[in-house]
């Protein structure tokens, strides 16, 4: 009797313990999801949430604030996460902010990250959506790393075989490592180019100073900087010098065709030049020509004086006398 009596009070102590703890553990349990607290709910659209689960856990600054009460998927790039936050966030979150998806340190489990947004905003509400930014996932880094990784190979190759070109002398730049001449030649021509540019600079430091003395606004270079009309003129005279040049390149063109007409025996000049017979029946016929002149004068003046004419030549000299005075 005895004996069960303590098997009794055993029993009733071990279930009341387990009673207890259940309650215990229920009352955790449901307090880590919030299910005996004031909430309210907000949404995400993500288009990957990267193994998030329902019941992961929603931080906001890095502080424990809710849990993701449902993932449903619309499409292949529209996952909607709601979120059940507690009630007490409602004065600290606004509808800037923005939520990630993340991991719970190295291999923790997926937790959704709420930050503020930049600048003021309004608080938020239950039901509302804020922003979502979708982080790059550990596969896509891997993908990423891989190519990289492949990239870096082809890199290595190449980089071995120009290396490999080098000790063998390949190239230009493998005559410069090894060819001690070639070396020289290129060493010298730098000298010699820092000289011409040092030459250079110097002829411009003298022409600037050329440039600097001279007196600008008592020379010709400043009308025609200052004065439009000058520019003009100058311009209208360029022009005018110019057709001029065409017009003399024309008459040495002109002349140029007449000389080479003249000495090819074309025309009266060359005939002129070249007839020896008709220069002189020319000469001649000038001889004669003065030498009637000669005699006509001695003719006229012995009319003057002769007294069948004389009255006649006198009356003429008195006509263009009075005329003379009138």
């Amino acid at each position: 009797m005895d004996k069960t009596t303590t098997e009794k009070i055993r029993l009733g102590v071990f279930v009341t313990l387990g009673t207890i703890l259940l309650v215990l553990a229920a009352y955790f349990i449901g307090n880590r999801q919030n299910l005996f607290g004031n909430t309210f709910t907000i949404n995400a659209v993500f288009k990957n949430v990267n193994g998030l689960q329902k019941g992961n856990n929603v931080r906001y600054s890095g502080i424990d604030i809710g849990t993701v009460n449902s993932i449903e998927m619309f499409n292949d790039t529209t996952i909607v996460v709601t979120m059940v936050i507690q009630e007490k966030m409602l004065q600290h979150i606004r509808k800037n902010a923005i939520a990630s998806i993340g991991s719970d340190g190295l291999v923790g489990s997926m937790i959704v990250n709420i930050v503020p947004g930049r600048g003021a905003g309004e608080p938020i509400a239950s039901g509302d959506q804020i922003v979502s930014y979708s982080k790059i996932g550990a596969d896509d880094m891997l993908s990423t790393l891989n190519v990289t990784n492949e990239n870096a190979a082809l890199l290595t190759a190449d980089l071995l075989e120009i290396t490999e070109k080098l000790k063998h002398n390949k190239g230009t730049l493998g005559r410069l490592l090894n060819d001690s001449v070639m070396s020289n030649n290129l060493l010298q021509t730098s000298i010699n180019l820092k000289k011409i540019s040092a030459e250079a600079n110097i002829t411009l430091e003298k022409l600037n100073g050329i440039i600097t003395d001279i007196n600008f606004e008592n020379s010709v270079a400043d009308v025609l900087l200052s004065d439009s009309i000058s520019g003009q003129q100058m311009k209208s005279i360029l022009l005018n010098l110019e057709t001029s040049s065409q017009k003399m390149a024309s008459i040495s063109h002109t002349l140029d065709s007449l000389s080479t007409t003249i000495s090819k025996g074309k025309g009266t000049i060359n005939y002129l030049a070249t007839d020896t017979v008709l220069v002189d029946q020319l000469e001649r016929t000038m001889q004669s020509i003065e030498e009637g002149t000669a005699r006509f004068n001695e003719n006229m003046e012995a009319l003057k004086h002769n007294f069948l004419t004389r009255r006649y030549f006198r009356k003429q000299e008195k006509a263009a006398s009075k005329e003379n005075k009138d």
